[in-house]
C-alpha cells in the first residue's frame, strides 16, 4: 500500500488570528505588577507563535481559549489551524506548519511508517464507544455486519475509523477485503450517505448524532465493548525536545479544560454550537459520549498502540513494520512536562 504522506498540496485548513502581547500599561504600580506576574509564571521557549492543529467537529480548548490565556502574558501567540481529519493534520505537522494537536489512534501509526517526525505526548482516555458505528440507511436490506461482504463501506483510511472497521468485520468473520473500501474524509462520507450513493459507511459523531436525531440511520454496531486506545496529542519531535515547559503548560490547559467539560456537557455543547452549527442537545449528547481528559503514556498504552501497528502492519496496510516507541520521548522528559494531576 501506497504511504499517505507524498509530496503534495495539501494546504486544506484555516488559520485562525494570532493573539499578540499588549504592551499598554498605565501607572507605575501597573507595569511593577505586570512585569512581576510575567516573571513568576515566564517558562523557557525557544518559540513565540504555537501553531496548534484541530478538527472540524470542534475543539473545546480552542473554542474556550485557554492557551491563548495562560501564554499572552509570556508573549506566546497561538494560531489555530483547522483540518478534516488526523491524517490532514498530521500530514501539516510533516511540513512544519502546526506544532501540536490531537487525533485518533491510528493516524500516527500511518504517519510513522511514513516518516513523519512527531512524538507520542499524550493520551486522551478512550469515550463510550458510541460515537462511531457502521451504519445503513433505515430502510437498507442489509441487516448485519455480516451482510456486508461485497457491498460498498465509506470511511475515511488511516483514521481511528479504520481500527474500527477491522475489529467490527473480524467480529463477524469477515476482513477489510471482503468489503468495497470507498476512501472519503468524515464530511464527504456525511454527504455520500445522505444521496445514498453509498450502501453502508462508518459515520462518527457529530455527524453519527445528528443522523440519530432524524431516525433516518440503522446503526449494524457501535464501539461498545470494542477496545480502543482513545485518542492523542502529539508534537512535532523538534517542538516537543525544545519546549518542555511550553508543552507542560499546553497539557495542564488541556486537562484542566477536559476535567470542567466532563461536568458540563451542556456548557460545552453551547460554547461549540455556534462554530460546529450543530444544535445543542445533539452536541451535548456528542459530548456526554466523549472523554477530555488525560492520562500519561504507560507502558500499557504504549502497548496497546503497538498492538494496533503490528495488525495493521500484517494486514498490508503500512508497508513498513514500525515500533511506536520509536516515536517517543525518555521517561526523564515524559516526567519533566507531564502535569502532576494527569493519571492513569
Amino acid at each position: 500500500m501506497v504511504a499517505i504522506f507524498k509530496k503534495r498540496s495539501f494546504l486544506m485548513f484555516l488559520t485562525a488570528g494570532v493573539f499578540t502581547l499588549s504592551t499598554s500599561l498605565v501607572g507605575c504600580s501597573s507595569k511593577t505588577t505586570e512585569k512581576t506576574a510575567v516573571a513568576s509564571n515566564s517558562i523557557n521557549t525557544k518559540t513565540k507563535v504555537l501553531k496548534m492543529g484541530y478538527q472540524s467537529a470542534g475543539d473545546i480548548v480552542k473554542v474556550k481559549g485557554v492557551l491563548e490565556k495562560r501564554l499572552k502574558p509570556l508573549g506566546i501567540s497561538v494560531e489555530w489551524s483547522k483540518f478534516a481529519a488526523g491524517p490532514q493534520l498530521l500530514e501539516a505537522m510533516n511540513v512544519g506548519s502546526v506544532d501540536f494537536g490531537s487525533v485518533g489512534e491510528t493516524p500516527p501509526i500511518f504517519a510513522q511508517a511514513s516518516g513523519v517526525p512527531f512524538v507520542y505526548v499524550a493520551s486522551t482516555k478512550p469515550g463510550t464507544g458510541e460515537a462511531t458505528a457502521v451504519v445503513v440507511d433505515k430502510d437498507s436490506p442489509i441487516k448485519t455486519v455480516a451482510d456486508l461482504k461485497g457491498k460498498g463501506l465509506a470511511f475515511q483510511r488511516a483514521t481511528a475509523q479504520q481500527y474500527f472497521v477491522v475489529k467490527v468485520l473480524e467480529e463477524a468473520g469477515l476482513k477489510l477485503s471482503d468489503v468495497k473500501h470507498i476512501n472519503l474524509t468524515p464530511l464527504e462520507t456525511r454527504a455520500a450517505f445522505e444521496r445514498k450513493s453509498v450502501e453502508a459507511a462508518v459515520i462518527g459523531d457529530p455527524h453519527l448524532a445528528l443522523f440519530q436525531k432524524t431516525g433516518s440511520v440503522r446503526i449494524l454496531r457501535d464501539g461498545k465493548n470494542i477496545t480502543t486506545q482513545g485518542g492523542y496529542w502529539l508534537g512535532s519531535r523538534t517542538f516537543v525536545k525544545d519546549n518542555p515547559e511550553l508543552v507542560k503548560a499546553i497539557l495542564e490547559e488541556i486537562n484542566n479544560i477536559g476535567k470542567w467539560a466532563e461536568t458540563n456537557p451542556k456548557e460545552v455543547a453551547e460554547l461549540i454550537s455556534p462554530e460546529a452549527k450543530i444544535d445543542v442537545p445533539t452536541l451535548e449528547l456528542v459530548s456526554k459520549r466523549r472523554r477530555y481528559t488525560l492520562r500519561p503514556l504507560s507502558e500499557d498504552v504504549l502497548s496497546g498502540q503497538q498492538t494496533i501497528a503490528d495488525l495493521f502492519y500484517e494486514q498490508k496496510f503500512i508497508t513498513k513494520k514500525i515500533n511506536v516507541r520509536d516515536a517517543t520521548l525518555s521517561a526523564e522528559q515524559y516526567a519533566a512536562f507531564t502535569p502532576t494531576d494527569v493519571k492513569p
